[in-house]
C-alpha cells in the first residue's frame, strides 16, 4: 500500500504545478475557493492532510477534468488515508509517525546509523533503555509505552512477506559510547543477527573504526533512504538531526546521500564478517556483564 505521506508529497508537488501553468499565484487561487492563502501554501506543501472536497474546488477552479482530474483525485484519496500510527496521535511521537508512515510503502529503506540501532529492529529492552536515556535529556514528547508499542509494529511491517529490502551500515563507535547496559546491548546485538541469517532481504553491515571512508567527507549524521515502487512517488532522503527530521526529495541531495551511502557500504565490513563481528562484540559485552555481578 502506497505511504500516505509520500502521496501528500506527490500531490503537493502536482497542484503546485498546474497552478503555476495557470498563471495564478496562490492569493489568486485562496480568493477563488474561499480559503487562506496560508491553506494553500500549507497543501503545496505537503503540510496538511487533504480534505478531497476542499481539493476538488480547487481542481475545478483550476479547470482540470479528465484524466488528470481522476489521477489528482487518486492521489488525494491515497495522500488522505489514515493507517494505523494515526490511532497514536502524538504518542508515539511525530518523528517516529513519519517512519512508520514511509516504511509503509517503501520499496528499499537503506540506513546509516550512527547514533542508535535501526529503529525497527530493536528488543523491548533496548527500547526500554534508550527511553530511559532520553528522560535524562528532559520532558518525553512521546508516552513510552505507545512509543514501543508502535516499534513492535514497525517491526512487523518490516518482517512482513511483503516488506522492503532493508539494508543498514551501523558505525562501531556507536556500538561501545551509547550508554546502553552490557547485557542489553548484548541481546540487541544477537537479535540483530538472528534477524539478518533468517531475512534474505535484511543486510546488515558494520563500519569498523579503523576503516577510512575514501571519496569524500563523512557524514554528519544518520540518515535513512527511501524508495517506491511506483515511479511518480518520489524517493526520499530523511536526515536525523538532534530536534528534528529532515526530509529530501530534489534529485540532486538525494543523489548525494545515495553516493554517500554507496562509499560507507564499500568501507564496513562484508555482510557475512559484520555479523561475526556483532557477534563477538555481544559475547565481550556479555563476559563485561557478568563480571560486574
Amino acid at each position: 500500500m502506497p505511504s500516505p505521506y509520500v502521496r501528500r508529497r506527490r500531490l503537493a508537488a502536482e497542484l503546485r504545478k498546474i497552478r503555476e501553468e495557470r498563471n495564478m499565484t496562490s492569493d489568486d487561487l485562496a480568493g477563488r475557493v474561499y480559503m487562506s492563502r496560508t491553506k494553500i501554501t500549507r497543501l503545496e506543501n505537503a503540510q496538511v492532510r487533504p480534505d478531497l472536497i476542499e481539493i476538488m474546488s480547487i481542481l475545478d477552479v483550476l479547470e482540470v477534468t479528465g484524466r488528470e482530474h481522476e489521477r489528482i483525485v487518486r492521489l488525494t484519496r491515497d495522500a488522505g488515508e489514515k493507517r494505523w500510527w494515526d490511532r497514536f496521535g502524538d504518542s508515539m511521537g511525530p518523528r517516529q509517525k513519519l517512519y512508520a508512515d514511509l516504511e509503509s510503502g517503501a520499496d528499499t529503506i537503506r540506513s546509516y546509523d550512527q547514533t542508535a540501532m535501526p529503529a525497527a529492529l530493536q528488543t523491548a529492552e533496548f527500547i526500554e533503555a534508550l527511553i530511559e536515556l532520553d528522560a535524562c535529556q528532559g520532558p518525553l514528547a512521546y508516552r513510552p509505552e505507545r512509543m514501543a508499542e508502535a516499534r513492535t509494529l514497525r517491526q512487523a511491517r518490516l518482517l512482513a512477506e511483503d516488506g522492503p529490502a532493508y539494508g543498514a551500515v551501523l558505525d562501531e563507535t556507536m556500538l561501545h559510547r551509547l550508554a546502553i547496559p552490557p547485557a542489553v546491548k548484548a541481546a540487541q546485538l544477537r537479535r540483530l543477527v538472528d534477524l539478518v541469517e533468517a531475512e534474505e532481504r535484511i543486510t546488515i553491515q558494520v563500519l569498523s573504526a579503523d576503516r577510512p571512508v575514501p571519496g569524500g567527507f563523512l557524514p554528519k549524521s544518520s540518515f535513512s533512504l527511501y524508495t517506491f515502487p511506483e515511479p511518480g512517488d518520489p524517493s526520499m532522503a530523511v536526515i536525523d538531526t538532534v530536534t528534528t527530521d529532515v526530509i529530501m526529495t530534489k534529485r540532486a541531495e538525494i543523489a548525494r546521500y545515495v553516493e554517500m551511502y554507496d562509499r560507507l557500504c564499500k568501507a564496513a565490513l562484508p555482510p557475512e564478517d559484520s555479523l561475526t563481528f556483532l557477534s563477538r562484540v555481544a559475547d565481550r559485552l556479555t563476559d563485561a556483564a557478568g563480571s560486574e555481578v
